[in-house]
């Protein structure tokens, strides 16, 4: 359980660097905002029409007595709202980092400067580490559809679908979440995606205890906006730690 501290305190760490370099957090709500209006105008288009949605994909329940008829559509525009939240609060983070990528790279490397040691570069030109990114990005995507496919069908489940899926949709939001904002200073170490994922994965707790709260503060509107900064100068000090721990057995060796 400690390293569900430790992840969080690096969270925190991030908030605390970006409070005390106000032009950083200044520069970078610029992409959290343009993503949140995105965002918040896909979901509120999905909040009317979902139940329509749902009426056109459920033609068999036309025939019943309209108390089961109303009893399964409502339920399922819920689970349909649910599920888009779900997919918005993960994949919010991938889109914002793409958008304001040149910023949040030099926000990472700034990090990365002021905590001593080298400072890492990719090398390679911004169209390049754009089309990594959006390469990258996808394939978590994709993953979290499934994840989010398999939660939703689990939803239907009395019992377990109030209780266990939610925390397993949070736990899957915050592990995403971690890998997407670590990938800012891992991509810049040469660490690609599955060698990152398995890192992740081997500190599942550290991941959890760091996502799983942004996750939750995902869901109150606009506070995404104005986390993501300090997000992914916590994100660049956990990934520090992740690379040293990576690099010690061969240090070893």
């Amino acid at each position: 359980m400690r390293d569900l501290g430790v992840g969080f305190g690096h969270l925190m760490k991030g908030q605390r660097w970006i409070a005390g370099h106000g032009r950083w957090f200044r520069l970078g709500l610029l992409p959290g905002l343009i993503t949140f209006v995105l965002y918040a105008g896909a979901l509120v288009g999905l909040a009317y029409g979902a139940d329509d949605f749902v009426a056109w994909a459920t033609p068999f329940a036309d025939d019943w007595s309209s108390l089961w008829e109303g009893l399964l559509r409502k339920t399922l525009t819920v689970l349909v709202f649910l599920l888009g939240l779900f997919l918005a609060v993960v994949t919010f983070t991938a889109v914002t980092l793409l958008v304001g990528q040149p910023f949040y790279e030099s926000l990472s490397e700034a990090v990365d400067r002021e905590e001593g040691g080298d400072v890492p570069t990719s090398g390679l030109p911004l169209w390049r580490d754009l089309w990594i990114s959006a390469r990258d990005s996808l394939r978590v995507v994709v993953r979290v559809a499934l994840w989010g496919a398999l939660l939703f069908g689990l939803g239907f489940v009395p019992v377990l679908g109030q209780t266990v899926v939610p925390v397993l949709g949070f736990c899957v939001s915050g592990f995403f979440l971690a890998e997407e904002l670590t990938a800012v200073a891992l991509q810049r170490r040469g660490v690609e995606l599955r060698e990152r994922l398995r890192l992740l994965k081997g500190r599942r707790l550290r991941t959890l205890g760091f996502g799983v709260p942004l996750a939750l503060a995902f869901l109150v509107p606009f506070v995404a906006v104005f986390l993501m900064p300090g997000a992914v100068a916590g994100a660049t000090l956990m990934a520090r730690e992740i690379d040293e721990e990576r690099a010690a057995p061969a240090k070893t060796l």
